[in-house]
């Protein structure tokens, strides 16, 4: 996981040159959303086979692939004091758009993110 966070964070500050509070605060939501969904290929997909960052105007696309065709379903309801379990929430809560799609024998979950600047 932290090899994803890597390439994402220095993704960021080549890409978008995040500065001040905001750019901080933005790089660090992309950093929580990428190690929550590589987490979730872990948990639940036989570990990442793929991180994909696509570089947009504003925007970064980030895309990771794991061998599960298992549907992504956020929990109901959201609970707080459960210790795990919040990964797709904060997807739905952080990302401008998020999603998955079926690739070959597995998927990849997506999301976008607005950036600063």
């Amino acid at each position: 996981m932290g090899h994803c966070r890597d390439l994402t964070r220095r993704a960021l500050r080549d890409w978008y040159a995040l500065q001040g509070p905001e750019g901080a605060l933005a790089a660090g939501d992309v950093l929580l959303l990428v190690s929550e969904v590589v987490t979730n290929a872990y948990r639940h997909g036989g570990g990442p086979r793929e991180l994909e960052l696509v570089r947009g105007p504003g925007r970064l696309w980030v895309r990771v692939g794991d061998a599960s065709t298992a549907r992504p379903r956020p929990p109901a309801r959201h609970r707080a004091d459960r210790t795990s379990g919040h990964g797709l929430y904060l997807l739905q809560r952080l990302a401008a758009e998020w999603g998955w799609t079926r690739r070959g024998d597995g998927k990849a979950v997506w999301f976008a993110v607005d950036l600063p600047g």
